[in-house]
């Protein structure tokens, strides 16, 4: 088998993965059978995921609460450090508003979000 073709296929492929894994850590050589079949089924798995369950690129939305929830913070403290009203954040996460360039570059510089994300590319 060189490629995954079907759904049948995959769902044998994953489990087989998780049969794998107990079997192989970082000390198993490269040339380990068991090593080897997890590395191509793996790497086959990973290319039918890309096709079958491609994961989209993040909102603000999503980046912001993600933020929000990694440092603590609530919408209050998140407008402070931002330095909009707390009003403005919560038309942000409804999706009501887009931050503008200003905000944007603090989002990036404050909450450590690249750019590509915060513009929406």
């Amino acid at each position: 088998m060189t490629k995954i073709e079907n759904e049948t296929q995959y769902e044998w492929a994953v489990n087989r993965v998780e049969e794998l894994l107990p079997l192989v850590d970082d000390d198993t050589p490269q040339n380990d059978p068991n090593y080897i079949e997890l590395v191509l089924l793996s790497n086959m798995v990973a290319d039918y995921e890309e096709v079958h369950y491609p994961i989209g690129k993040p909102t603000i939305i999503d980046i912001l609460k993600l933020r929000m929830y990694e440092m603590g913070l609530n919408q209050s403290e998140l407008a402070k450090l931002l330095g909009v009203s707390q009003s403005r954040i919560s038309e942000y996460l409804s999706g009501k508003s887009e931050p503008t360039l200003k905000i944007g570059r603090a989002i990036c510089q404050k909450l450590n979000v690249p750019a590509d994300i915060v513009l929406g590319v």
